[in-house]
């Protein structure tokens, strides 16, 4: 049987997340003000003035992402899958727990998932709001039921199940 995770750990795992969005977010302010920095001492030069005007854009887009993120995490209102629409890659989130995978990818909308036997290796990946959860660890018991077990813990139809992979861009 599982233990699912107490209401205070969610939190303190949420809590984590965004402290860690938080300290990216910062980093991200860092860098734009050096780039605005470094575009006033090369203002002379256009090419390199429109090198640096694309990354700070690249940079202040990404900062934004960043901050809808920790947005969207902080809410305690339930939100439709459509609430984020990112305009880049997912985010790619590793689970090394298999409660903390499950947990995540309820009800996703796609799910891949390996397994090597001889290994006893088993990897899933679900794709859920824009973000691609991962998991990698031992095999379950009954590997050759792996496509039902998956659809049943995650609460997500076996046809969105799939044996392969998920890739990012």
């Amino acid at each position: 049987m599982s233990k699912k995770p107490s209401r205070d750990e969610a939190l303190e795992a949420l809590d984590f997340i965004i402290n860690v969005l938080k300290e990216h977010e910062k980093d991200l302010d860092r860098l734009i003000a050096q780039l605005g920095t470094t575009l006033e001492q090369y203002s002379e030069t256009g090419e390199l003035t429109g090198k640096i005007e694309d990354v700070e854009s690249r940079l202040a887009h990404l900062q934004t992402q960043i901050s809808d993120l920790i947005q969207y995490i902080s809410s305690p209102q339930e939100r439709p899958a459509s609430a984020i629409t990112p305009s880049g890659p997912p985010v790619v989130v590793r689970c090394r727990q298999w409660e903390d995978f499950k947990n995540l990818a309820t009800q996703a909308e796609a799910i891949s998932y390996l397994h090597q036997e001889a290994e006893k290796a088993f990897q899933a990946q679900a794709l859920k709001d824009g973000r691609v959860l991962t998991y990698s660890g031992e095999l379950p018991p009954n590997a050759s039921l792996l496509k039902i077990w998956l659809s049943r813990q995650l609460k997500t139809p076996e046809e969105k199940i799939f044996e392969g992979a998920l890739a990012v861009g």
